[in-house]
Parts: C-alpha cells; sequence; structure tokens
C-alpha cells in the first residue's frame, strides 16, 4: 500500500521503519526541516519501562493546586482562556482515582516493556548508535516520605514484575558517585537496573537513514492542510494545492491534532510543556554514571556519550514558547546542585517542548472511523520509551494481524 506518515519525530519514524519492512511505500510528510525538531528533540534521554505510569494519581489535582504559587513547581497550571484547556483538566481529574489509575499504568507498562524489548531487537538488528546506554536508571529521595512513596512504588513494581531494587543513602552513593559531592543528602532510591538511556534525536537520524536505504521517503517542510475524503475513506492528503494520494494515512502528529477537527475527530491530547539543558561533561567523575531522577525535583539527570542533559517541568499553558527564566535557572540550579562541576552549566544548550498527553496517560493506537486513517498520538512524557512498540503494534494493525502486545496479566 502507499501509506502517508504525517509528523516525523520518534514515532512517526519508527511508524515508517516498520511499515516499510512490511513492504509498504511509506511516505513521511514533516512540517519542520527534518527528524525529530519538536517534542523528540531534547527529551530526558530515559528509555524508563519502569517509570510508565499516568500524571492522573490519587492525590495529583489538590498536590498540583497547592504548586501553583511555586516558582520552581514541577508541575505548573497557567490557567488561560481555553475551552480545550479546561476539558483536558476536567477529564484528567476524572481519570485520578485508584482504580483508574491501576488501570492505566497496567497498560502503560505493557506497552513500555514491549516497546523496549522491540527496541533492544532493533538494535540489534540494524547496529543503529544514538548514545546509548544499558546503565539503568536510579530515583533518588531526600525525604522521609520521598523514601515511604518509594517503598509504595516498590511494592506496585513487584506485582507487575518489573525488576528494581530498593538501596539505602550509602549505595545510593555507590551507585551514582558523582552524588558524593553534591551539598544534599539522600534517604535512599530506588534502581531499575534494566531500563536504558539514549538521545532520541541522534536516534530518530539514525533510523530514518536506514529507513530511507529501504525505500522510505521523506519530505521535510511539507506542512499538511487538509485530506480528500470519498466514500468514508481518506483518498489523499493535501499540501496546498499538492495532492498526494493515499492507501491508508497514520497521524504521528504529538500534540498537534487540528486536522482532525474537520473530520469530527476529537483526540483529548494536551500539549505539556517540558524543559531541558544539554551541556558537554567536563568532569567526568563528577557526572552521573548513567541517569538520576531526583524525586525532590522531578528533574532527570542523564549522561548521553560526552553530555548531560538535565530535564523537567510540566506547563500546562498551550503552545506557549516563551522561556520563562525562573524556570530556566531552577532546572539549572537543581542539575548544578546535584552534580557541581560536570558540566559547563553556563554554556549549555536550552530547550522546551511539548509533551502530547492523554488526560489518563495511555497513548492512542488505533483506527479511527475511517477505515484507513489510523492514529499514532499522545505518548506524553514517555514517547521515547513507547515508540518502538507502538510503531510495531500500529504496523501489525495495517496489516490485519493480531496485537503482539502480550495479553494483559
Amino acid at each position: 500500500m502507499k501509506i502517508v506518515i504525517i509528523g516525523a519525530g520518534v514515532v512517526g519514524v519508527t511508524s515508517a521503519w516498520y511499515l516499510t519492512r512490511d513492504g509498504h511505500e511509506v511516505t513521511v510528510l514533516e512540517a519542520r526541516d527534518g527528524v525529530a525538531l519538536e517534542t523528540s528533540f531534547g527529551n530526558a534521554g530515559g528509555v524508563c519501562p519502569g517509570f510508565a505510569g499516568p500524571w492522573a494519581a490519587p492525590g495529583m489535582p489538590l498536590k498540583a493546586a497547592g504548586w501553583m504559587l511555586r516558582p520552581s513547581a514541577p508541575l505548573k497550571i497557567r490557567p488561560r482562556v481555553s475551552v480545550a484547556q479546561w476539558n483536558w483538566l476536567a477529564q484528567f481529574v476524572a481519570e485520578c482515582t485508584a482504580s483508574r489509575f491501576a488501570r492505566n499504568k497496567a497498560e502503560m507498562q505493557r506497552v513500555a516493556h514491549f516497546s523496549k524489548a522491540c527496541l533492544v531487537a532493533l538494535r540489534e538488528e540494524t547496529g543503529i548508535e544514538y548514545d546509548h546506554g544499558t546503565g539503568g536508571v536510579l530515583q533518588v529521595f531526600r525525604t522521609a516520605g520521598e523514601a515511604a512513596g518509594g517503598l509504595r512504588s516498590a511494592c506496585v513494581l513487584q506485582k507487575m514484575g518489573v525488576v528494581h531494587r530498593i538501596v539505602g543513602p550509602d549505595e545510593v552513593l555507590d551507585l551514582e558517585p558523582g552524588l558524593a559531592r553534591s551539598d544534599l543528602s539522600f534517604t535512599g532510591g530506588l534502581q531499575l537496573s534494566t531500563d536504558e538511556t539514549g538521545d532520541c534525536h541522534l536516534f530518530c537520524q539514525s533510523l530514518a537513514a536506514l529507513a530511507e536505504r529501504n525505500g522510505t521517503r521523506f519530505r521535510f517542510g511539507a506542512r499538511v492542510t487538509g485530506f480528500r475524503m470519498a466514500a468514508g475513506r481518506v483518498v489523499a492528503v493535501w499540501l496546498g494545492e499538492e495532492e498526494i494520494a493515499a492507501d491508508a494515512v497514520v497521524m504521528a502528529t504529538g500534540p498537534w491534532t487540528d486536522l482532525l477537527k474537520p473530520l469530527g475527530i476529537r483526540v483529548p491530547i494536551y500539549p505539556v510543556k517540558g524543559y531541558s539543558l544539554t551541556a558537554e561533561i567536563v568532569d567526568f567523575d563528577s557526572a552521573p554514571r548513567s541517569s538520576v531522577m531526583d524525586e525532590h525535583s522531578k528533574v532527570m539527570v542523564t549522561r548521553l556519550g560526552t553530555r548531560l542533559r538535565a530535564a523537567g517541568v510540566a506547563e500546562l499553558a498551550g503552545f506557549d514558547r516563551s522561556m520563562p527564566a525562573p524556570v530556566l535557572n531552577g532546572l539549572k540550579a537543581t542539575v548544578a546542585r546535584l552534580f557541581p562541576g560536570a558540566a559547563r552549566y553556563e554554556d549549555a544548550t536550552l530547550w522546551h517542548g511539548f509533551r502530547p498527553m492523554t488526560p489518563g496517560g495511555p497513548s492512542r493506537v488505533e483506527r479511527t472511523r475511517y477505515a484507513n486513517l489510523y492514529l499514532n498520538l499522545g505518548h506524553g512524557s514517555n514517547g521515547w520509551t513507547q515508540a518502538c512498540g507502538s510503531g510495531r503494534i500500529l504496523a501489525d494493525l495495517v496489516a490485519g494481524r493480531p496485537s503482539p502486545l502480550p495479553a494483559p496479566s
């Protein structure tokens, strides 16, 4: 089939890879000038099935309300005169029950662990390189309450069969010696030794090059303006006055879903803004060996080759592209305090992106009411973690094969 994929982030690129491997004639249309230049560009760098779970959790609405007046809060709701924002928030609050949290987390865990296995298989098959590491992720706690929360998380991970280990303060420093140079004290940690790290942007560039060699066509600077429909199907995609015929179309546009509205499709996805900094490491002994998630600030710090990546903060403010100094200074101060002297923080590259969040957490990989229009959307903060699995699930859906996902336990 001739398949058009709209969007060349990590979800669009992995979708293209698996669909091309199935023998389809795949064209990827991307409005930007290259792959992975939006949400996939500067994320935290963790492929973390162990952390996959919904933000909509019991107690979260009250916690978020308390954070609203804190300049450096990990979650900021910036109220707007926006029906989309308030509708999404209402659905988010409705998902913050114990039963819905448990259901959503189980589904996200299932996809995330399958996806990580797909990534490992792809790496073994192709030899793809993307500054990846297999040193796991260490979540660190600064207070007794955070450590108690870690024990509760460990119980959930135990029930789900996720490899993990609770560690004490001394072992935190053994696992990540760079933290010993911090003036912070730690009450313990939770190690997820099978999680991985890697540069999502580099991965996309490398996989896109491999896909092109296998026949995938990428068109950049290609902004889709609409669809031509006939008999309940998409028969072509419009690029201004240019028409591209298609037997099937895949929407992999992250948080940008306006193209679906004229078709009467409403997908509850909201852009949750995140920030990161990337700096060259100058003292490798002071830098993280792998990846550290600071539970107190919700900032994740990851080694990517010779660079250090720190990412955090979640803002609900629509597609606001401003870069507030207090937020950026807070992120820089947090990573510099965790790993003092490890990198050239003063010369760091600063970035922001928009996570495509559904209210409950699970992504939308599905066929729409139109038989040949598919969605691969809504991965939130787990896009890098779930991309390969989502691409594989989509390819099997298009082919009419049974879902490759393991059955729920």
